[in-house]
Order: C-alpha cells, then sequence, then structure tokens
C-alpha cells in the first residue's frame, strides 16, 4: 500500500483526488482519528475504508438526530413518528430494528411533551459550513486542506446565538456534564460558524437525550417453562406447582412501560455552556499544528499505529481486524467495503422537504 507521497497517502487516494483540484475537505473527526491513531486515519480517509457491518447498520444516534431536525422544523409529532416507521421498515423481522423502534418513538413522545413550547428560537437546522485552516502565526491560510462540518442548530436565546448540539446519552450525572467542557469539535465548529456566516456565538446549547435501559420481555419457550416448572415441582412439598409460562410482552405493554418511564425526570436535561475567546485560539493552533503534521505523515508515507488506541472504548477499533492481519487484502475484501470520507456532509434521512426552511441571521 505504498504510494506517491507527495500526493497522497495511498495509491487509491491519488487516483481518487486527481481529479479534484483545490484543497483536500477535511472534518473535525478526520483530525481526531488522526490525532489518535494515524493508521486508522489512512485507512478511513485516505484508503477509504468502512467496515462493512457499520456500513449497513442504522445508527440509533442518526435517527434521533433526524427525529430531532424534523420536530424542531415542523413542530409536528406525527410527521416525526411516521419518519421512525419510515426508517425501520424492518422491524417485524428484525429484533434489533423493532428495538430501535421501540425506543425512539418512546423518545421523541417523551421530549415533544418535555417540551411543548420551545424557550429557543430557531434559526438554522442541519447548517453545513466549510472554511479555512489557517496558521495563527501568520494568518496564512493552508493550500491543503479546509475544514467543512455541519451544526445541528442554530438558535437564539435571549438575544445571542448558540449551536444547538444534541447528544444521546444512557445516562446523565455530574460526570456527564463536566465533561461538556471539553467537547471540541462543537467549539472549533462555534469558531468556524462565526467566519462562515458572520454572527457572534455566545456558546453551546447542549441538548440531551437519555436512553432508556429497559429491554422487551421476551417470555419463555415451552421447554424453558417446563424445565422451570420442574423445579419448583421437585422444590415443592405437594409435588404441584400452580406457575404459569411466561408469555412475551406485548408491542403495545411495552411501549407503555417505556413511555411512563420517559415521564419521569431526568431523562432530558439541557446544559447551557458559554464559550470563551481563549478556546478558539487553543483549537485553532492544534488544528494548524494537525494539519502540518498529516502533511508530513502524508509525505513520507509513515501512518503510525497507536496501540493504546486499539481498544480506547472497551471495544476493538473498527480497524482492528486489518491491522492484526497486516493489512491482508482478504481481511480487508471481506470485512470492509470502499465508501467516500466526510459522509456526515452528504447524507441524512430528513431531507430538505421534510425540514422548516431556513431562517435569514
Amino acid at each position: 500500500m505504498q504510494a506517491n507521497t507527495d500526493s497522497s497517502g495511498s495509491s487509491h487516494a491519488s487516483s481518487s483526488r486527481a481529479s479534484n483540484a483545490g484543497p483536500m475537505i477535511t472534518t473535525y473527526s478526520m483530525w481526531s482519528l488522526f490525532r489518535n491513531c494515524r493508521q486508522a486515519c489512512r485507512l478511513r480517509y485516505f484508503e477509504q475504508l468502512v467496515p462493512i457491518e457499520k456500513a449497513h447498520t442504522l445508527s440509533f444516534g442518526s435517527l434521533i438526530h433526524d427525529c430531532l431536525e424534523l420536530w424542531h422544523g415542523k413542530r409536528d409529532l406525527a410527521v416525526v413518528l411516521d419518519h421512525v416507521d419510515r426508517a425501520l421498515p424492518d422491524r417485524a423481522r428484525d429484533e434489533r430494528a423493532l428495538a430501535d423502534w421501540h425506543l425512539a418513538t418512546a423518545m421523541m413522545k417523551g421530549y415533544t411533551a418535555t417540551y411543548p413550547d420551545e424557550e429557543l428560537e430557531v434559526v438554522a437546522l442541519e447548517k453545513e459550513f466549510e472554511g479555512k485552516i489557517v496558521n495563527p502565526a501568520t494568518g496564512a491560510a493552508s493550500r491543503s486542506f479546509t475544514l467543512a462540518g455541519k451544526v445541528d442548530g442554530i438558535v437564539r436565546l435571549d438575544g445571542e446565538h448558540f449551536l444547538l448540539e444534541h447528544k444521546t446519552a444512557g445516562q446523565i450525572d455530574g460526570g456527564y456534564i463536566e465533561r461538556l467542557w471539553t467537547d471540541f469539535q462543537i467549539i472549533l465548529y462555534a469558531w468556524y460558524v462565526e467566519q462562515v456566516f458572520g454572527i457572534r456565538v455566545a456558546g453551546i446549547v447542549y441538548n440531551v437525550l437519555v436512553k432508556a435501559k429497559l429491554k422487551q420481555g421476551k417470555g419463555e419457550t415451552e421447554a424453558e417453562f417446563e424445565k422451570r416448572r420442574g423445579a419448583l415441582i421437585a422444590k415443592s412439598k405437594t409435588g404441584r406447582s400452580s406457575a404459569k409460562r411466561r408469555m412475551p410482552e406485548s408491542d403495545e405493554d411495552f411501549q407503555t412501560r417505556l413511555e411512563a418511564k420517559y415521564a419521569e425526570p431526568g431523562m432530558f436535561h439541557r446544559e447551557v455552556l458559554y464559550i470563551s475567546r481563549d478556546q478558539f485560539a487553543t483549537l485553532r493552533a492544534e488544528l494548524w499544528e494537525l494539519s502540518q503534521s498529516l502533511l508530513d505523515a502524508r509525505r513520507r508515507d509513515v501512518w503510525y499505529q497507536n496501540t493504546a488506541f486499539c481498544f480506547h472504548w472497551g471495544r476493538p477499533c473498527a480497524y482492528f481486524p486489518a491491522c492484526r492481519s497486516g493489512l491482508n487484502p482478504n481481511v480487508i475484501e471481506n470485512l470492509y467495503e470502499r465508501r467516500a470520507p466526510h459522509e456526515e456532509l452528504r447524507t441524512g434521512a430528513a431531507t430538505k422537504e421534510d425540514t422548516a426552511p431556513e431562517l435569514a441571521f
């Protein structure tokens, strides 16, 4: 997988970019991956490899983002629930799709009930931007890279502009709230929104939705029931048991249980964080340093592997099988497919027709 180092980190990237003049479009996700593991960054953004399983799996977080975009644009719950139905057409045959349908449906019902009257004035939804990466020491723009991204929303609150950032979380505690200030991506995006659209961003409104841990009761098979019943009879002094077979929980009963959970306090939370102008300077300087490091890696075709990142989230990195195999072509062919980078800038289940028109700043 060696390549001409001046033009790219791989032969595939060289050919794919040969027809595209101008700076390479980058995203925060790309720079974050480069910072964590250069080899993983090369495989995703230059070799354009994506695990097949991940590529074909609907992300629950993406589904909720689409639902929130529809709700904040239309304020019509029926439209949102219809989108959930259409996004998960295989739920009658796919247990995972059914679980996502239940959770998304109950979550959005609970969310709209929690915020029936919105204090946030929507300025724009799913707003994309692209800006220059600038050397903070000289003010010169990079000729190699630009930074692009998409923010969930821009809103007005008490006369000031804020970025709206949706997050789904397993739970919300003090540690989760404290970690929000380390969310460098959205802070960097705030700076770019200021530069591209000419508005001053005062801070970020974090809109957090908790994923309920409830599971639909599966009941027990006849064989499981007979085994349990036999064990109870063996322990009984009478040699009998009144036990009845546990039946699967119906969709209606499970949805009712989920809706009750989302009516409880603490399932939704909003946190407003104000931005320090010093944070902008720090992140811009870091981004410039990363861009220079990437140019060096690409020029020398040296992409260091950070083995400390292989199980960073308690599970293997998406590229662990490829790296473990020594980039074996058979492993790559069977486990990965090629997909263009930065799909988040071009995809989204909610179409322009589904959302409210963007308002003027």
